[in-house]
């Protein structure tokens, strides 16, 4: 039977070495950039050194097997394939907020089957294999047990571009009203991983990246919630990634749909 905890035990070192060069690269003010898809979509040096770095360590510990990073690209292969977000939340990085993560999974036939994300500026280590459990720096997680929709905390994300984030705002304005509260952080990854700690209890996104919900989505399932990744929800939109708390989760979609989160 297959076992994929010695893949966690990669992606955590890896990522830590990776975290490391990042806070290095942070302290010592290396934080020229450029831009991807539009003007506020940035790239650090750091970004692609920290990408180059895990390329370099799989290749050393796990010759052979492909890697689709955000940097550098690459394709998910049947088999096993290496997904790497070098930083996830680099507006964040940039201002020296420090809400961001370096992200590194394992999937199998494009699923992920164990993760690691690892925070630079704090050291923390989110890990998941599948259908062994997810784990906070070896403490197990768990998702909230809330089951009011109008007393939950929900986190989300906007698009770069301008026009979809004036729908999404829209869509944002339609739930405020339904939920607690809400909350926009900035690293997709470390989203998830909060819901997995029922630090939100539910959180969305359009225009994700696999590389931005690989380790996160596998570490919200592994710690009970209920997870829908792109293609997967017509309703919500073709690109949209959700993760709640299982006892909220059919009535945060619901209120998603209703408030136009799929036609964003």
């Amino acid at each position: 039977m297959f076992d994929p905890r010695p893949l966690v035990d990669i992606a955590t070192a890896i990522g830590q070495e990776a975290a490391a060069l990042v806070q290095r690269m942070r302290a010592s003010a290396v934080v020229s950039f450029d831009t991807k898809s539009t003007s506020t979509d940035v790239v650090t040096a750091a970004d692609r050194a920290s990408e180059q770095l895990v390329r370099t360590r799989l290749s050393e510990l796990r010759p052979g097997e492909p890697v689709l990073g955000e940097e550098e690209g690459g394709t998910v292969v049947e088999g096993l394939t290496w997904v790497v977000d070098p930083i996830d939340g680099t507006v964040n990085y940039l201002y020296g907020i420090p809400w961001y993560s370096v992200s590194i999974a394992a999937q199998l036939d494009g699923e992920s089957v164990a993760g690691a994300v690892v925070e630079p500026a704090t050291g923390r280590v989110w890990t998941a294999a599948r259908g062994y459990g997810a784990f906070l720096d070896g403490s197990p997680l768990r998702v909230s047990a809330t089951t009011d929709l109008s007393l939950s905390l929900l986190g989300y994300g906007f698009a770069y571009r301008p026009e979809r984030r004036q729908r999404q705002a829209d869509t944002w304005a339609g739930m405020a009203t339904r939920v607690r509260d809400m909350r926009r952080a900035g690293a997709a990854s470390l989203d998830l991983c909060s819901v997995a700690a029922g630090r939100l209890d539910a959180y969305a996104e359009h225009a994700l990246g696999r590389w931005d919900w690989a380790a996160g989505g596998l570490i919200a399932a592994e710690a009970g919630a209920v997870v829908r990744l792109p293609g997967s929800s017509p309703e919500l939109g073709e690109d949209a990634t959700f993760a709640a708390a299982p006892g909220i989760a059919d009535a945060m979609y619901s209120a998603l749909v209703e408030s136009g989160f799929g036609k964003v």
